[in-house]
């Protein structure tokens, strides 16, 4: 029997520029927003966009690429998985975040 996947596919914008952070045991990490639009009609006929924003995460070698080679707009492919955390914030409220951890990247072109 096949092994269910965990797998997802963006294609979007980038919202900001990526935050490299190196951590204690020497690994790097990198996170980004990632805008897509949806566009579609409404009950009368006129057109609307949508847009969602995701929480992408690099680990390693590739958040090192992600750091090199992105900026605020520039238009990426991700290919990764979800994943799912909750922490307490400042104020000790529980918050609960999805991210989606990158595989991998292809840049398709320059900024928006």
């Amino acid at each position: 029997m096949n092994a269910i996947k965990n797998k997802v596919q963006l294609i979007g914008h980038l919202g900001a520029d990526p935050e490299l952070r190196s951590l204690d045991n020497g690994n790097q990490l990198a996170r980004f927003s990632l805008a897509t639009n949806e566009a579609y009609k409404n009950q009368k006929g006129e057109k609307e966009e949508k847009t969602q924003w995701h929480s992408v995460v690099a680990w390693g070698k590739l958040a090192g690429i992600a750091d090199q080679l992105l900026s605020k707009g520039t238009e990426v492919v991700v290919d990764g998985r979800l994943t799912h955390r909750n922490y307490e914030d400042k104020e000790g409220i529980k918050r609960y975040s999805t991210d989606i951890v990158a595989n991998e990247l292809y840049v398709l072109g320059g900024k928006k």
